[in-house]
């Protein structure tokens, strides 16, 4: 049985970052290379230092509320900053969606390869064999894992798939198990799977069969730098930011009118 996974992507528990920063920027796993592009981006037109701490929405919003230092705060999905909303820790006015994305299937066979859309007659279950176990974030608390599990219920698949989950604490995680070959299949976004060469897309899951996966970005209420905060969440819908995340395969929001 794959062990419960745990990652850092770049600090342990989410520590305060030692290094002398302008603005300190808690953004979800699976924007991890755009935003570190953005981050080195914006500190060369600015001059000003950007500390990027990633890791999953779910935990970076209970680090936020218990007091951690951030200045900005980006999510993979809307449940998590309305529940920093709720409890007064963002800037409300401030908020705005900065990008979507797509569900995928992945596997760690090239063989597998495949674009053809997941449906309630999927095997996937076959594909996994006797002992193979599928990939996901955790399912009741990271937004991947919440839209895994939303797309699965709404196939019919989760009842006989919900056993046979190796789940972790972030979307980059899940990526990790099916690139090692320690899962043979995987549920991450889009993005993800194409920023990972030792997986391939096996199946695309329908935007119908699970909330929009969406991008928010908002100022917190205790940021140090609420003038840097605010104009660095303005930035991220900018044309030439939206240029480097639509590079990364994310997808841009639509805006009503």
């Amino acid at each position: 049985m794959i062990p419960f996974l745990r990652t850092t992507l770049l600090l342990t528990c989410l520590a305060v970052p030692t290094k002398a920063a302008d603005l300190t920027v808690f953004a979800a796993a699976s924007l991890g290379d755009a935003m570190a592009e953005l981050a080195t981006i914006w500190e060369g037109e600015t001059d000003q230092a950007i500390a990027l701490v990633l890791a999953g929405s779910s935990t970076m919003a209970r680090q936020i509320d218990a007091g951690a230092p951030a200045d900005v705060y980006v999510s993979a999905n809307e449940t998590w900053m309305n529940w920093l909303a709720e409890r007064g820790r963002i800037i409300a006015e401030s908020q705005v969606d900065i990008a979507s994305n797509r569900l995928v299937l992945v596997a760690h066979d090239p063989n597998a390869a495949s674009e053809i859309e997941v449906t309630a007659k999927s095997d996937i279950l076959g594909a996994l064999g006797p002992s193979g176990r599928l990939a996901i974030a955790l399912p009741e608390a990271v937004p991947a894992g919440i839209y895994a599990k939303a797309a699965l219920t709404d196939l019919g698949l989760w009842k006989g798939l919900s056993a046979r989950l190796a789940p972790t604490d972030n979307v980059r995680a899940a990526l990790a198990l099916v690139a090692l070959g320690e899962a043979p299949l995987g549920i991450v976004y889009a993005t993800d799977a194409t920023a990972e060469p030792r997986v391939v897309i096996a199946g695309v899951f329908a935007e119908a069969s699970h909330p929009p996966i969406r991008y928010p970005a908002a100022v917190t209420l205790d940021a140090s730098h609420q003038e840097t905060a605010s104009a660095f969440v303005a930035w991220l819908v900018s044309p030439a930011a939206q240029e480097v995340l639509r590079g990364y395969g994310f997808l841009p929001v639509r805006r009503s009118e």
